[in-house]
């Protein structure tokens, strides 16, 4: 599982030109998933997220997690996370989970992370998405449960 996390200022997503979902100050996420992605990694996966200590203190220092600043949360899937380009200049997307096994985990993906956060939206699974954001910082990280979990 590989999320792309972004703190930001406010987000959307649009389908169609219409805006189906919406946060203020929180993270956006961009999710992706492959072979091998369960219950047990989901779960790990938000609760790291959750516990992230990132966005600024009273002095400045990354110190304070997503519920002390009272943010939201903003999930896209993003199968495209899993692109392959060594060696080649047109992506392979082999190592991405298919969209019949993806979309169940990130249903369940998003079940788990609203145990912890009051507001969580989501982007619409396997549809064209417009997504707007104002980055903020900006501070992006890269998580990825082979590096964080084994």
């Amino acid at each position: 599982m590989r999320v792309l996390l972004q703190l930001v200022k406010n987000a959307s997503v649009s389908v169609e030109e219409k805006e189906v979902a919406s946060i203020e100050k929180g993270y956006l996420l961009f999710v992706g998933f492959q072979e091998g992605d369960d219950e047990t990694i989901l779960r790990k996966m938000a609760e790291k997220i959750v516990k992230l200590r990132i966005w600024p203190d009273e002095n400045g220092k990354t110190n304070l997690s997503l519920s002390q600043v009272g943010g939201n949360i903003l999930s896209v899937s993003q199968f495209t996370l899993y692109a392959e380009t060594k060696g080649m200049n047109r992506p392979s997307f082999t190592h991405s989970l298919r969209k019949e096994e993806a979309g169940p985990l990130f249903d369940r993906f998003n079940a788990i992370l609203k145990e912890y956060v009051p507001t969580l939206k989501t982007g619409v699974f396997h549809a064209d998405m417009a997504v707007s954001l104002i980055n903020d910082g900006p501070f992006t990280l890269h998580l990825d449960s082979e590096v964080l979990f084994s």
